[in-house]
């Protein structure tokens, strides 16, 4: 099977749950070959996460702290400014991130908060850096003006299956998440959508997430698979936890059905192990998030991921500028400047 042919958007959940109870020397064989089809095993992208907004969000999502719903938020905080976002940008490039990914505690962005997004967007493109932002929901039209302001990712995310995600979220529909994912995919602006693993659901729900994220039109171009991180005063801060081998199962199955996705390690890094990150990447992660925090929740310091990196003989993903360029926005025609100026 090539790379050309390996893409497929049939699974079935019954067959994603085969996968990830296959014996696991099997499972890991069959994830790096569907690796290695389109990556260099040896290369991992790097992205930081900025909170741009926290706090005081109206959703009741169980895991989160920022929602205000919740016995024990997060204190709510005012958008921050463009040239403070655009100081952690100049940082993150610095560290080696290629990617600059902004989150924002809102159900769904006002027009005025989005003006101040797409700046931020202008700004940080500017520095050679992609750029992803996660808002809340999406229209048609919001999702537009983001793609115009040079947004090459957005994140909107699952979380699990749509049989189990009324038990943790009750205020978005799973419908409405999928609008959402159909509104910025139709906008041209390449999508960022995973789910959570640990929230009390079973390995059929498990299944069930991956197989719908591998059957959508067109498969996200990442996959963050997060761990859940158990806060305290949210209604899954005594969540069972969940064990390595385990999850390693869930990143090889989302390599396997959607092999030339970056499928990401996103929160719950803090409390895994080196050996466990070894396994999630030899089962097809190749994207992590850098830096002492992710939204609210901590992430491994940067010192300990370039160490671990350094010991695996891995190295950051380096984007090319053909790479680059295909994620810029295209040079306006002649016809549609002339219009900008007389509707100025």
């Amino acid at each position: 099977m090539t790379a050309q042919t390996d893409i497929r958007h049939d699974w079935t959940r019954d067959e994603v749950a085969a996968l990830i109870d296959l014996p696991f020397p099997e499972l890991m064989f069959r994830a790096q070959e569907a690796h290695r089809r389109h990556f260099d095993p040896t290369k991992v992208q790097i992205s930081t996460l900025l909170s741009i907004k926290t706090g005081g969000c109206p959703e009741d999502c169980a895991y989160c702290p920022q929602s205000a719903l919740h016995e024990k938020s997060v204190k709510a905080e005012r958008l921050m400014a463009l040239e403070a976002v655009m100081k952690e940008a100049r940082a993150a490039k610095a560290a080696g991130a290629g990617r600059f990914c902004m989150g924002a505690a809102w159900r769904s962005p006002k027009d005025h908060d989005l003006d101040a997004v797409c700046e931020m967007v202008e700004g940080v493109k500017s520095l050679g850096l992609e750029t992803c932002v996660t808002l809340g929901m999406l229209d048609s039209g919001q999702s537009q003006r983001l793609k115009d302001a040079g947004l090459d990712y957005y994140n909107h995310n699952l979380d699990t299956s749509e049989e189990f995600y009324g038990s943790v979220i009750t205020t978005r529909t799973y419908q409405q998440r999928l609008d959402t994912l159909s509104n910025v995919r139709d906008a041209g602006i390449n999508v960022c959508c995973g789910g959570i693993v640990g929230m009390g659901e079973d390995v059929s729900d498990r299944a069930g997430l991956i197989a719908t994220l591998a059957n959508l039109p067109k498969h996200p171009e990442s996959v963050p698979i997060n761990l859940l991180v158990r806060v305290e005063g949210t209604p899954l801060g005594e969540a069972e936890a969940v064990d390595p081998i385990t999850f390693v199962r869930i990143i090889a199955a989302a390599r396997i059905t959607m092999p030339a996705s970056h499928v990401r390690l996103a929160a719950g890094r803090e409390n895994m192990s080196d050996e466990a990150h070894a396994l999630c990447f030899l089962a097809g992660a190749n994207s992590i998030f850098c830096g002492e925090k992710l939204l609210t929740t901590p992430n491994p310091a940067e010192h300990r991921d370039r160490q671990l990196l350094s010991a695996l003989g891995m190295s950051p993903m380096v984007q090319t500028e053909e790479q680059m360029s295909s994620l810029r926005p295209a040079v306006p025609s002649e016809e549609s400047l002339k219009l900008e100026t007389a509707t100025a």
